[in-house]
């Protein structure tokens, strides 16, 4: 049985050799495996998966994943996004934050974080 996906030209795609996603707040992802034998890491450990493997990514650190191809072989997959607005997602390995607003996104440094001002810095800067 051929694999319908077999004739589709590669143009590359988001990351082609790593796809790290890491974990949203707001979104929840579905990974559908349409060719290929792409590897997930995930909180669970790392595995390889194979053609037709469906799997679910959860809001928060339990759903942190990253996708790469360890194989020759070209690997497809179809990752599909609840897209909340707004969403925040963590990339712990390279220490940046993503900040979707509708379909503006932004990316930070975590290490740029600065305090909020809270309602007691208010009052005291009021005095």
């Amino acid at each position: 049985m051929s694999n319908v996906w077999d004739e589709v030209p590669d143009w590359g795609g988001v990351g082609a050799r790593r796809l790290e996603r890491d974990f949203h707040h707001g979104s929840e992802e579905l990974l559908i495996v349409l060719r290929g034998r792409p590897t997930v890491r995930t909180p669970d450990g790392t595995r390889q998966l194979e053609e037709g493997d469906v799997l679910t990514f959860a809001r928060g650190p339990e759903g942190a994943h990253a996708i790469t191809n360890e194989t020759e072989a070209v690997a497809r997959v179809v990752i599909v996004s609840t897209n909340v607005a707004p969403d925040v997602a963590e990339y712990p390995a390279s220490g940046k934050v993503g900040i979707w607003v509708n379909e503006r996104g932004q990316f930070f440094r975590a290490g740029d974080a600065v305090e909020h001002a809270g309602f007691e810095a208010e009052a005291q800067r009021r005095r």
